[in-house]
């Protein structure tokens, strides 16, 4: 029996790699996971009651492309937040932001693009789903590395004219993952016109948009729409799990041109899950409230705080932008976390796990991720285990 060769070089996915490096020894202490962006601060009280409420919808199948109710209050909030208007026929709901990261490659990438193989850029770290999505569209995948000298965000406007004449799609996140940079208006307003000169299209991974330190970030749209872009321009991708602390809830959406997202529901129509009525119903209540978001970012923002006095004096610190990840300098990354778990327990993920070696190079590989998710005091208890351990 034969299998597809297009997968046949993957090497294992960040954690299962993490576990077979970390779980052949015994922990230094109490085991304080620090690895997984899965949020642990409370979501609002009033979830349980939403869903139990419309817990007769399971008995339905739901509306492909999200309740009318849903898109609206969707259509609000990106009105509200990023001032500008999208139709609602312009969104549709998502089972989080990975189904639609991928299926919106899926749907959007040519075959060819003048005439030869498709190019898709992707920062380099990157959210793993990008690489998998190019992989699945047979296109050639254009690492950018996103490092210290540019910021942590990848310079696309340096690649040659003979990439960018074949580039279909370029990822990018901001606020980043792993390292919380974010683009500013006039880092948008560059790749943007950049996307209209070579005629591709930009996938904002906007995911962490709502937990920053200080000045909210500028979204993809806005500056399309100051810029009069190409409605087809700009796809972007947002979700609950980490705005409301819902990951499990698995709930998104995309939004973009009218063609696009056209494109994009119909392919669910043939492939894709709809989320349950249940699900549809309580993001709608969700999207509408923003008194836990700004709760919420406090009490990341509280953790930056404590990490600030802990680990400031740490050569190479900085406190990101935006997300809840510390992208902390370290010799090596995988050294870095084995000696961290068997002298501490403390597990953190090697940052060379979420990067790709181009050029003999591999711009993670020095780095270590930690995720700020964890109660504040077991943070403390963390980051100070960290400090002890790593740089004393």
């Amino acid at each position: 029996m034969e299998y597809p060769e297009r997968f046949s070089n993957l090497s294992d996915y960040a954690f299962p790699r993490l576990r077979k490096l970390l779980d052949v020894h015994e922990p230094g202490g109490d085991p304080l996971p620090l690895t997984i962006g899965e949020p642990q601060h409370a979501f609002p009280e009033w979830v349980g009651a939403v869903i139990a409420e419309s817990i007769s919808g399971f008995n339905k199948y739901p509306p492909n492309d999200g309740s009318p109710a849903l898109l609206e209050a969707i259509s609000r909030w990106i009105g509200q937040r990023f001032n500008v208007s999208v139709d609602e026929d312009c969104i549709m709901a998502l089972n989080g932001t990975r189904e639609g990261l991928y299926n919106a490659a899926m749907a959007l990438c040519p075959e060819t693009k003048n005439g030869k193989t498709p190019v898709v850029l992707i920062p380099n770290p990157f959210y793993q789903v990008y690489m998998i999505a190019a992989i699945s569209v047979g296109a050639e995948r254009v690492f950018v590395p996103a490092d210290a000298e540019n910021g942590f965000l990848p310079d696309y406007t340096s690649l040659p004219a003979d990439i960018l004449d074949r580039t279909a799609i370029a990822y990018i996140c901001t606020p980043s993952n792993p390292q919380g940079a974010v683009a500013s208006h006039e880092y948008w307003r560059q790749l943007i016109a950049l996307a209209e000169k070579h005629d591709f299209r930009i996938f904002a991974d906007e995911c962490y948009s709502e937990i920053y330190r200080e000045d909210a970030p500028v979204g993809a749209l806005e500056v399309a729409a100051e810029m009069g872009a190409d409605p087809e321009r700009v796809t972007i991708f947002h979700s609950l799990s980490k705005r409301s602390n819902l990951p499990g809830l698995r709930s998104g959406f995309v939004a973009g041109g009218p063609e696009s997202i056209r494109r994009i529901r119909q392919l669910r129509a043939y492939s894709g899950a709809p989320l349950p009525l249940p699900i549809q119903k309580v993001s709608t209540r969700v999207w509408s409230d923003e008194a836990h978001v700004i709760e919420n970012r406090a009490l990341y923002n509280e953790k930056f705080k404590l990490a600030e006095t802990i680990l400031g004096e740490v050569p190479g610190y900085q406190t990101p932008e935006g997300g809840f990840f510390l992208w902390l300098p370290v010799e090596d990354g995988e050294t870095a976390t084995l000696k961290l778990w068997q002298e501490t327990g403390v597990r953190v993920l090697p940052g060379g796990y979420l990067s790709r070696e181009v050029n003999n190079q591999n711009p993670g590989k020095g780095y270590i991720r930690v995720a700020m998710v964890a109660p504040t005091q077991e943070m403390q208890r963390g980051l100070t285990l960290i400090r002890d351990c790593l740089y004393d």
